[in-house]
């Protein structure tokens, strides 16, 4: 395998890359990626050929997708206000259908482009291999559920004929409706089910910061728990530290609130020293 040829002049040096690599040799990374980071055009275009690279060097990967943004945008042409409760969105019977055309966009949008770098890929969506079953979240928040089964054997599959699974962040539930799951909460359920090394939460904030506002480098989950009891970590980061904590004391060795602003944050996180966020480790 020719590295040199595979790397962007401006990611991590061969050197780093070579020492890493064998660290993620035989593991699956879980990524997921934020619906801001997906609407920038740069930032796009960026993690695309990361998620590549990531495939050409051997590496098995899974994407799951938000599209925080994207939704919104798409309910305010509809005049639909967002709601939030503990950072999870409100989502009635008429937004649950506005956020799968939203999210099956992002996916399709996502394939397509990973394809066109020579990397294999397969959508997973509720209509095409549902891999997620919910139970229903609060009854106050409408059609979002927290992942209750992973169909392992799934993606298990679709990783060992060397593709990239792209995963829409919604399940079924027992009433056989479709409902939307938190981006982070899915990834981290992936991410416990498939014993991952590493599960990379990509964002549009530096990590995890301080009460000065500093970013912290690294944290144990213990830190971390006490910082949302004391309200350090508030608003959307809620769902994300709760995912982080929760994956790590289930069989996950690091997660990271990666800075998807960063230049190829995902190779920075993966294969040098200095990392794109806060690593959470147990």
């Amino acid at each position: 395998m020719n590295i040199e040829k595979i790397l962007p002049k401006e990611g991590p040096s061969i050197e780093e890359v070579e020492k890493y690599i064998k660290k993620y040799s035989n593991e699956i990374i879980v990524i997921k990626c934020g619906g801001s980071v997906l609407l920038d055009k740069n930032l796009f275009n960026q993690f695309i050929e990361d998620i590549s690279i990531v495939n050409k060097l051997g590496l098995s990967s899974i994407v799951i997708h938000g599209g925080g943004k994207n939704i919104k945008k798409k309910l305010d042409e509809q005049n639909i206000e967002s709601n939030f409760i503990n950072g999870l969105r409100v989502t009635d019977e008429k937004t649950i259908k506005i956020v799968e055309e939203a999210l099956l966009e992002l996916n399709f949008e996502i394939l397509n482009n990973i394809s066109k770098k020579q990397v294999n890929a397969q959508s997973v969506t509720p209509k095409n291999g549902n891999i997620i079953k919910i139970i229903p979240e609060k009854k106050e928040l409408g059609f979002v559920g927290t992942p209750k089964e992973i169909n392992k054997d799934i993606l298990s599959n679709i990783v060992r004929e060397k593709k990239v699974p792209i995963i829409v962040p919604m399940g079924i539930g027992d009433d056989g409706k479709i409902y939307n799951i938190n981006a982070d909460i899915a990834a981290g359920a992936v991410a416990k089910e498939l014993n991952s090394k590493r599960l990379l939460l990509m964002t549009d904030v530096e990590g995890v910061l301080d009460k000065n506002k500093k970013l912290i480098l690294e944290i144990n989950s213990e830190v971390a728990k006490k910082m949302l009891e004391e309200g350090t970590i508030s608003g959307g980061m809620i769902p994300k530290i709760y995912t982080c904590i929760d994956a790590v004391e289930n069989g996950v060795t690091g997660v990271v609130i990666v800075d998807g602003r960063k230049p190829h944050s995902i190779l920075f996180e993966l294969f040098s020293d200095k990392g794109s966020g806060t690593l959470i480790r147990k």
